[in-house]
């Protein structure tokens, strides 16, 4: 524990200290949601509930993958020598899942936020969906943490990861979107039980593949 703690303390330092990565993904967020304001017209009333739900769910996507991919992709193979002789490989995903889950929690209720400022707030059940954005920055986190560590290991591993990740992340899409739209249009949170339990299936399933099989990706 001690040690996970402070792999994880070492990847907040070294992202403050190297904040050009969270400006730049900050700045995509923030541009991707003024130019929506800008093609949509919301004055015009012209955005009704279901694509401000799309168009929400595709700005956080491909902000949790250049936010996550750069986990292993980033590294040198000098620093994951020195990571061998310092910690467990259990000890490196889980740090990294977790520290990549709260850069998503931070990246998403900030594109939450200025997303309902500018093309409004049309969420009927709040509550439910910001447990859906929790829910989204895990399951994101752990699915493309441990894409990422696998397509570190091939030399075209932008594309790798593309194509490994959308399989993945799909079924986590589908949920995700069904929750928020019951989340739109105020339906009694009973009636997404059934996602929310699949969806935190799925990450059981996602977290407990990573801890397993990191260790024989670590070794090659």
């Amino acid at each position: 524990m001690n040690n996970l703690v402070s792999f994880i303390r070492k990847e907040v330092t070294l992202e403050w200290r190297q904040r050009y990565a969270i400006n730049g993904i900050l700045l995509y967020l923030v541009s991707t949601i003024f130019i929506c304001y800008l093609s949509f017209n919301v004055r015009s009333n012209q955005l009704n509930p279901i694509t401000w739900n799309a168009l929400f769910w595709i700005i956080l996507l491909f902000t949790a993958i250049n936010a996550v991919a750069k986990s292993f992709i980033q590294e040198k193979e000098g620093k994951y020598l020195y990571y061998y002789w310092l910690i467990s490989p259990q000890t490196l995903i889980i740090s990294r899942i977790v520290y990549n889950t709260l850069l998503m929690l931070v990246l998403a209720f900030i594109g939450y936020g200025m997303y309902s400022l500018v093309l409004g707030n049309p969420v009927g059940d709040p509550v439910l969906f910001l447990f859906n954005l929790l829910l989204a920055a895990v399951s994101f986190s752990s699915a493309l943490t441990m894409i990422s560590a696998i397509a570190s290991k091939a030399n075209n591993n932008q594309t790798l990861m593309a194509i490994l990740g959308f399989p993945v992340i799909l079924p986590m899409l589908l949920m995700v979107i069904k929750i928020s739209k019951n989340a739109l249009d105020g339906i009694a949170r009973g009636e997404s039980y059934d996602e929310i339990l699949t969806l935190l299936a799925i990450n059981l399933i996602v977290g407990a593949v990573s801890y397993l099989l990191f260790p024989y990706l670590w070794r090659s």
